[in-house]
């Protein structure tokens, strides 16, 4: 049942920009037309953000999709309007449709690395957009593109015209696309989960650029996301969706409130806090004389470049002296940007990288080990990585891929294998009968468990789970973290969990360590670092998460240098090393100049 509130138009809006009514966008599949949205109405209006929200499969980016007209082969517009300007934008033929992108409605889209072209510079790609619906000069273009990278605040624009996408970090890919979508000063903008690949920093960055671009520019704006943190802090209304079916819309603060709808209110109960971890704080696990894992002054370089006799010129100092352990049913977190090195000290762990230092699993250092030595340390750390789909083989059952550990280390027979399985299943919230399934029939969320059964079959004493929840919607993710939780109960597993959520840590750590350039500058207890943040680097990603409150949205924060220094140095050159103290209760802060 769809609830709508009475929204009111923005003051000194006549009329809608845009003018959705009775939308359905269906799919034709060996002869069946399916809807994938049905009976979709909204309006916005200029200079407003209005925010599609839901979860996967809601039928949010298919919107957006049938708004630009780049709608798959099989799938069209069957019902409905969306009038922007008064124009049906899914009844305009494709060279009528062409013109309009760009100049009158533009879209980003959610992994910019692969929506920019890799063979072309960054200013090749801004001037080929810019021509393609004016009528300028390649030095005109230039000049307009050179603009447009400026009010997107990249610093030394000149210079990243001449850079392929390669060459630049996420946020500021991010931003070239901004710039490329506003360049031709559409009066919409789609943005499709802008935000969802980048660390909680850099999210912070575009959306302050977004909200101020929207100021001057007065564009409006469709913010696509599940992120409801997000949508708190800069939708003025909203639209929440499940199943391709509108099931409530109302202003930002309305919904937030008083939302009506259980599905909503569910949806905004999963949403992760910062603060509420320490509601769930329990007995910190005890020091003991041995840890599940050590790490001492552990380093990772890797050498790159090559002078004319092939000899490295420069290394990458990815991890540089760090140290830490993992207790016995810890939980123990790394958190930091992308870059910073903490899946590479997962990879070091689970003895996948070279290192240097000392490396320490149930006592046994990983250095020198023979081929069987390494092979029963694998039976102690598993891993979950981010992408389950990835890491599933798509032609192996996944009762197979669940028995695959075990038949590689000849635990059982058969038949003690399959019944293993099925209790593995059980114990992650599967249905034994759904073994002989493949991957691709399972949700995002099923199969994040199946890898963690996966992970749970050799009983390990550490599972490393890498970013194991950043890409599921927020209550699918609330269902792994208590799974989580709950195994650990349960059988006295370790984990290292990484990930650049605060929130999201906050709500499942210990004790954790806080990387910046590939060094640790806080470590402590979630109270400690999450209570009483220290490094001016923990303050800083701290104060970047967003609060899903809307009485509460952050102020723009003062524009910094995006150009994080660069841990590549000439072979031979040493990195600094920071110093770390002890500031009371084993709370470790770096020493800042």
């Amino acid at each position: 049942m769809t609830a709508l509130h009475s929204a009111a138009a923005p003051e000194g809006a006549a009329e809608p920009l845009l003018r959705v009514r009775d939308l359905t966008v269906s799919v034709r599949d060996r002869g069946v037309v399916r809807p994938l949205v049905a009976g979709l109405s909204f309006d916005l209006h200029g200079g407003e953000t209005l925010a599609i929200a839901g979860e996967s499969g809601s039928g949010k980016s298919i919107t957006s999709l049938a708004l630009m007209g780049l709608l798959p082969n099989n799938v069209s517009v069957t019902s409905g309007q969306a009038l922007l300007d008064g124009i049906d934008l899914p009844s305009l033929p494709e060279a009528r449709m062409r013109a309009w992108r760009g100049a009158r409605l533009a879209m980003i889209f959610q992994e910019p690395m692969t929506s920019l072209n890799p063979v072309q510079n960054i200013g090749d790609q801004l001037t080929e957009a810019i021509r393609a619906h004016e009528p300028v000069s390649r030095r005109d273009a230039a000049a307009q593109a050179l603009v447009a990278l400026r009010k997107v605040r990249i610093p030394e624009p000149e210079r990243r015209m001449r850079q392929y996408p390669h060459e630049l970090s996420g946020g500021m890919r991010q931003r070239v696309m901004i710039a490329m979508a506003l360049a031709l000063r559409p009066a919409l903008l789609i943005a499709d989960e802008p935000t969802t690949a980048l660390d909680v920093t850099v999210q912070r960055e575009v959306l302050d650029l977004l909200r101020e671009l929207q100021t001057e520019t007065g564009t409006a704006i469709i913010l696509i996301t599940h992120d409801m943190g997000v949508v708190a802090e800069t939708a003025d209304r909203v639209v929440v969706m499940r199943q391709g079916r509108m099931v409530e819309s109302a202003p930002v603060e309305t919904l937030f409130a008083t939302p009506s709808q259980d599905y909503t209110r569910a949806l905004l109960a999963a949403v992760p806090r910062l603060g509420a971890g320490a509601a769930r704080a329990k007995p910190l696990p005890p020091a003991t004389p041995a840890p599940v894992a050590r790490l001492m002054d552990v380093q990772v370089h890797f050498d790159i470049g090559a002078n004319f006799l092939g000899q490295a010129t420069h290394r990458v100092h990815a991890v540089e002296g760090v140290s830490f352990d993992i207790r016995p049913g810890e939980t123990f977190g790394l958190v930091g940007e992308s870059g910073c090195g903490k899946s590479t000290i997962a990879k070091a762990l689970a003895g996948l990288v070279p290192h240097e230092g000392r490396v320490e699993v149930d006592g046994k250092a990983l250095a020198g080990l023979t081929v069987q030595g390494r092979r029963a340390i694998c039976r102690d750390i598993q891993m979950v990585f981010q992408d389950p789909m990835a890491a599933l083989d798509p032609r192996m059952t996944v009762g197979v891929a669940v028995a695959e550990p075990m038949v590689i280390h000849g635990i059982g027979t058969a038949e003690e294998r399959h019944a293993r399985v099925a209790d593995l299943f059980q114990r992650v919230g599967l249905n034994p009968e759904q073994m002989s399934r493949y991957p691709h029939e399972f949700s995002g969320g099923q199969r994040q468990r199946i890898c963690i059964a996966r992970a749970l079959s050799l009983r390990p004493k550490l599972i490393i789970c890498d970013e194991s929840v950043s890409a599921l919607d927020v209550s699918v993710q609330a269902q792994v973290l208590d799974l989580l939780a709950e195994l650990q109960r349960e059988t006295g597993v370790s984990y290292l969990f990484i990930s650049h959520d605060m929130a999201v840590v906050e709500n499942v750590v210990d004790r954790l360590g806080v990387m910046y350039m590939g060094q640790i500058v806080e470590m402590g207890t979630r109270d400690q670092v999450f209570g009483n943040p220290r490094h001016s680097y923990t303050t800083r990603l701290l104060d970047a998460v967003p609060i899903p409150d809307p009485t509460r949205r952050m102020p723009p924060r003062p524009e910094r240098d995006l150009d994080l220094p660069s841990p590549i140095r000439p072979i031979g050159e040493a990195s600094r090393r920071v110093r770390m103290r002890n500031i009371g209760e084993e709370h470790f802060v770096a020493e800042e100049d």
